[in-house]
């Protein structure tokens, strides 16, 4: 246990560390963004002043620095404009496109949206403006911590499933420790009820009610080694299904209420399937017991079975409470249950042994509020 724990431990301050790492990561590149956003204001500012000196000092000054400030913006796309918004100067746009009024026009909102306009005065009277929008890298900058964001999701997803996964894993190795010790806990009282059967026999004592008792005994058996095998691969073997329909219907019909109706029905005497037995038996013990289950003490069970298209098609038909549409398919969920008292693991167990472990089908059919339901089970025929 303390192992365990550790486990958990460990992988949690894992967790936190990646996030811290990432989080990181994320700061950093926004500060970066932040500064490099405050550098090309800086470059945009000193570029408005060398256009300012033009307006300002003695044309017969050299304006080689000025010129070569100006010429140096190579990245920032901007524009520059009259004090009435006339497009005069265009820098850094898509070439194809400088032409395009309505394209200029877009990219002037674009820039009045990113950033503050800067005001220049050109040869003394004639005001301008420099409106600039961020470079193409400040704007991939800008979109990296989203992107970063989306990798930690993804991240976090894959550690929340991976997570999930073991705990699963855990759970179903208690459960199957719990199963086989359970397997083991029966299996001593059953072998002294077995000896016990036996003397009442050898004694002829209550003729009648011994053979039933015996039966009782036997799925007692069935049980215990049901349990002993889970979370082993099943042995399959070829079997025909008729036979096993007719016990198992007959065992529950005895065990009944007298008020409920049994009918089996089945085209052939002979069905061959590729299938372990006792979990085959165990889907058809799911299947009628929810059935009986459901009709509360009366009503009509059918069995029937017949072949389609390489298939075998076992449907358990009763006149009960029904199932509401929306619940067609959570009933197969773990833990799903309408039953004030049950677990909901039977038909969980039912379709992992017909689907994962026999390739077939098991669904609900169809089914009316306090009218009944219909199951389907398909199985591959040999």
């Amino acid at each position: 246990m303390d192992n365990f724990y550790g486990k958990l431990i460990s992988k949690y301050i894992l967790v936190i560390v990646s996030f811290g790492i990432v989080a990181s990561i994320l700061w950093n590149t926004y500060d970066f963004s932040k500064k490099f956003k405050t550098n090309e204001r800086s470059k945009m500012e000193i570029l408005a002043k060398a256009y300012d000196r033009f307006g300002a000092a003695d044309l017969d000054q050299d304006f080689s620095l000025e010129a070569k400030i100006i010429e140096s913006n190579h990245n920032i796309p901007m524009l520059v404009t009259d004090k009435l918004g006339t497009i005069l100067m265009k820098r850094n746009l898509d070439t194809d496109k400088e032409n395009d009024v309505a394209y200029l026009q877009e990219q002037l909102e674009l820039m009045k949206s990113e950033n503050s306009p800067i005001t220049i005065n050109y040869l003394e009277d004639k005001q301008y403006v420099i409106y600039y929008r961020n470079s193409d890298l400040l704007t991939r900058l800008q979109y990296y911590p989203l992107l970063l964001l989306l990798i930690l999701s993804l991240f976090a997803g894959v550690i929340y499933l991976g997570l999930k996964s073991n705990k699963i894993a855990e759970q179903n190795k208690l459960w199957t420790g719990m199963a086989k010790e359970t397997a083991h806990q029966i299996g001593t009282p059953l072998s002294s009820l077995l000896g016990w059967v036996e003397l009442m026999k050898l004694q002829n004592a209550v003729p009648d009610i011994v053979p039933e008792i015996e039966k009782d005994v036997v799925r007692l058996n069935v049980i215990a080694e049901r349990f002993s095998k889970i979370g082993s691969v099943p042995e399959k073997k070829q079997l025909n299904i008729v036979p096993i329909l007719e016990t198992t219907l007959s065992y529950f019909e005895s065990r009944s209420s007298k008020n409920i109706s049994f009918e089996f029905s089945a085209e052939e005497q002979e069905v061959l399937l590729s299938a372990n037995d006792q979990l085959f038996t165990w889907v058809l013990e799911n299947l009628i017991k929810n059935s009986i289950d459901a009709m509360a003490g009366k009503g009509k069970l059918v069995v029937s079975l017949k072949r389609q298209d390489k298939k075998a098609i076992l449907t358990v038909q009763d006149t009960g409470k029904g199932i509401a549409k929306n619940n067609f398919k959570k009933i197969f969920s773990p833990g799903f249950t309408t039953k004030k008292r049950g677990w909901g693991l039977g038909l969980s167990l039912s379709k992992r042994i017909v689907e994962d472990y026999h390739s077939g089908r098991i669904f609900v059919r169809k089914s009316e509020l306090d009218k009944g339901a219909t199951f389907e089970v398909q199985m591959p025929l040999i």
